[in-house]
């Protein structure tokens, strides 16, 4: 969601005008998950969009956007969105695995991203908008990691690479309010923003469908 590059006008005055609405404030670390609960934290270029898939999830508590993977401590979006602190605009997901599966989550997180590129989704260019699978345990490493080379062994991507990161989960900041739940809180200016990035289109072409969202 850099505003350095194409239509990003529309972007940059919706976010303008809710930061006139909203007291700035930096991110803070979530906390651990609640007992009985887990954690999967996902990269998907913009999180507005990262979001919508898990909504209404049974088992999933919340989506939280956010910024990990980077150094910086207590990442503002100012920051991230600039370049050069290694964080990559994510979401954390809180489920309950008697519930919801992790590898059904997985599923739900590959159908959303474009795997065949290094350091941008859609319209969306950096290492911030890389895609990322950040895990919680040995045995979410394992998952993901499963998951990455069936997709790679897939025929319609043969002779491509997928470049999805998998690597350890670090602290996750929470982005600024005006961007939690954004879709429900501006619905027309998030389909606008997700049209006008070509992410449907995309991701219909690699997937065959178009992944449920608002």
């Amino acid at each position: 969601m850099n505003f350095k590059f194409s239509f990003k006008p529309l972007r940059a005055l919706a976010l303008l005008t809710l930061m006139a609405l909203s007291a700035l404030s930096f991110a803070a670390a979530t906390p651990t998950a609640p007992a009985g609960m887990e954690k999967a934290t996902f990269a998907g270029g913009c999180f507005w969009c990262m979001e919508t898939p898990f909504y209404g999830l049974p088992g999933v508590s919340s989506v939280t956007s956010g910024y990990t993977g980077g150094t910086v401590v207590d990442a503002s979006y100012e920051q991230v969105s600039d370049g050069g602190t290694g964080h990559a605009e994510s979401v954390e997901v809180i489920f309950d695995p008697k519930k919801v599966s992790y590898a059904k989550l997985l599923e739900i997180f590959w159908a959303n991203v474009d795997p065949t590129v290094a350091d941008q989704q859609f319209c969306d260019h950096g290492d911030q908008y890389r895609s990322a699978i950040f895990t919680h345990s040995a045995e979410q490493a394992a998952a993901a990691a499963q998951s990455k080379a069936k997709w790679q062994a897939d025929k319609r991507f043969a002779g491509q690479t997928i470049y999805t990161e998998i690597t350890p989960a670090t602290a996750f900041y929470a982005a600024e309010d005006y961007h939690q739940h954004y879709a429900e809180k501006n619905p027309t200016r998030y389909k606008y923003y997700r049209w006008n990035c070509g992410r449907d289109q995309r991701l219909e072409k690699i997937w065959g469908v178009v992944p449920g969202h608002p």
